[in-house]
């Protein structure tokens, strides 16, 4: 788990957890395991890891055209329900004010961004860019500076991804191999027996390094500091962890340089930002009067930081590092987002061929379940991207209150910016508010049912029990229970399917079968988690007798998805239909489950 630079969050499971799992195939939502995506003429992008690389597995990703490019809409227009966004906007706002004793509110401001299938169909800034003084001292009103649609942020690890754009556009041009060691490319970086460590580990956090180290304290200049990434031994074996670490992408920013000769910054404006027209992103802002102010810091003595990254590190080597630095608005964020879900193309110019794309979303790191990681972008992390979630949904954070998380499967992106370290770090993690921010977006797109015009939807209200209960008389010869199942939840969300005999003192499980175009599993009564967002069949055999049938959802204290739907129930014995619940909902008892056309 990450330690630093950005707020954590736990880690998630196998997509998967239905009890007994018995594959015919491979589920549809899911590839199989990834042999091979050619790059270029001698890349090792895709080939056997020969002992260096870790596991991959991509899900499939499904571009929108090419040619698409943004324009605004409002979201009904799309088909969206406006609701569940403007709930988001309302509870991101509601964290601009101190709650309690606290002395700050979770952030001062914020600019919020939502686009759907090419259109940006919320935007929002609100509360205040500049708000406090040295020593945190609130400033007078007509000191502050207001929050604004075009301001401009720092994005501290969100700027990882320009870097690993970066890193694989020299994978595209044959300069550089995945699984080639980075010492092939820095000469200096096998010192401290890294000479295995990959490209791919670095990319993948999965390179031994530690988390972090104090350049700008320890050492006296830039390249005493750059000295000490290369020469920095390992604090484990390549490939064996997890452990999300600046010192990985510093370490690329420099491969980037050296390849091509030039300082980051620049390779970034030439190579990606200036190509999708992202006029304000770049390293040191000059639009300085539009920028959010960060932290007030006493050590180093830098007063309230802005216009000047805040990670002390980046910092300390110039304001242009791999790790950090970049500085950006929604909007330019948002073009970034849509030339990824095009397939790296945005207005006829292209910064990454398609395949490329695809294997920055691609699992590499099945070995280390929970931290799910493509090249550069963290994958279907629900801890911020909630009900966005998904094997395709790839994303990434900021500690500065930045995130941005791009749904490949529904070609959405919620981009949420904030100044949350202003004036201080100390007020807290805004996983909350992330959460907010992408749970408006998913429910605004709504589950059509698969029967009907509406479907049992067991809600979506966190650390809450709701039951939906039916009466069947099953002959003796007993029964067969059918319906649709739609399943997107976290794997401590429990959906239990359960019988009593004795009108509801005792409840046993029911054992079921779900069936989803070529797969079966055998769960025990329960199911949890998912991902692949499409409704499944399940049946389950009734014993005969007077019989009360429940589907009883328990839901834990965070990170919901996108919930829990039953449609199309039937129950049928040899002797007839003994209920069908598009014809008779009334037949059903339901405590917080309700019926919803969407």
């Amino acid at each position: 788990m990450r330690t630093t630079n950005d707020e954590p969050g736990p880690g998630r499971g196998p997509d998967l957890r239905l009890g007994r799992r018995h594959r015919h195939g491979v589920a549809s939502g899911l590839a199989a395991v990834l042999v091979a995506v050619p790059l270029a003429a001698g890349s090792a992008a895709a080939a056997d890891d020969g002992g260096r690389g870790g596991s991959e597995q991509s899900a499939t990703v499904h571009f929108m055209p090419p040619r698409t490019t943004l324009s605004e809409a409002d979201p009904a227009d799309v088909g969206l329900d406006p609701a569940p966004i403007e709930a988001a906007v309302e509870q991101v706002r509601s964290h601009e004010v101190p709650v309690g004793s606290a002395t700050y509110p979770l952030y001062p401001g914020a600019v919020g961004l939502m686009g759907y299938e090419g259109k940006i169909v919320r935007t929002d800034a609100s509360g205040w860019a500049v708000a406090y003084g040295d020593e945190g001292v609130p400033l007078p009103d007509d000191e502050r500076v207001p929050m604004r649609e075009d301001t401009i942020f720092d994005l501290a690890s969100v700027s990882k991804l320009f870097t690993s754009i970066a890193v694989v556009q020299l994978v595209e041009e044959g300069r550089v191999a995945l699984d080639e060691p980075v010492a092939t490319y820095l000469p200096e970086f096998a010192a401290g027996g890294k000479e295995d460590v990959t490209v791919r580990h670095l990319l993948t956090h999965t390179s031994g390094f530690v988390s972090w180290l104090p350049l700008w304290s320890r050492y006296p200049d830039p390249e005493s500091r750059i000295a000490a990434v290369m020469t920095q031994p390992l604090d484990a074996p390549a490939g064996t962890r997890y452990l999300y670490s600046d010192l990985n992408l510093i370490a690329l920013g420099e491969l980037v340089s050296e390849l091509r000769g030039k300082p980051l910054d620049q390779v970034v404006t030439e190579r990606v930002t200036q190509p999708l027209g992202m006029t304000d992103t770049g390293y040191i802002p000059t639009a300085v009067e539009r920028t959010a102010a960060t932290e007030y810091q006493a050590s180093p003595p830098r007063g309230v930081v802005r216009g000047e990254v805040h990670d002390e590190n980046a910092w300390s080597l110039g304001g242009v590092a791999g790790h950090a630095g970049v500085f950006s608005t929604a909007h330019d964020l948002a073009i970034l987002s849509q030339a990824l879900l095009n397939g790296g193309t945005y207005d006829s110019r292209r910064i990454l061929e398609r395949d490329s794309v695809r294997l920055m979303v691609t699992n590499f790191t099945t070995e280390f379940p929970g931290d799910d990681h493509g090249l550069g972008f963290e994958l279907d992390q629900r801890w911020y991207m909630d009900a966005m979630s998904a094997p395709t949904t790839a994303g990434h954070t900021g500690y500065t209150g930045t995130s941005l998380v791009i749904d490949f499967d529904a070609h959405t992106f919620a981009i949420l910016l904030t100044n949350r370290v202003h004036p201080s770090r100390a007020s807290g993690s805004i996983n909350i508010a992330r959460r907010e921010w992408a749970h408006g977006l998913a429910y605004a797109q709504g589950v059509e049912p698969r029967r009907g015009h509406d479907a049992w939807f067991a809600g979506d209200t966190e650390a809450t029990t709701s039951t939906l209960t039916t009466d069947l008389d099953v002959p003796g010869k007993g029964g067969l229970l059918g319906f649709d199942l739609y399943l997107d939840t976290e794997e401590s969300d429990v959906l239990h399917l359960e019988t009593s005999a004795d009108g509801g003192v005792t409840w046993e499980p029911l054992p079921f079968l779900v069936r989803d175009r070529g797969w079966a599993t055998h769960p025990d009564g329960v199911a949890s988690g998912s991902g692949t967002r499409r409704w499944a069949h399940v049946s389950a055999v009734l014993p005969a007798g007077e019989l009360q049938v429940r589907w009883r959802m328990v839901t834990d204290p965070s990170y919901l998805g996108r919930g829990v739907f039953v449609d199309g129930v039937r129950a049928l014995a040899p002797g007839g239909v003994l209920l069908d619940g598009e014809r008779t909902p009334e037949a059903f008892e339901a405590v917080g489950w309700r019926l919803v056309e969407r």
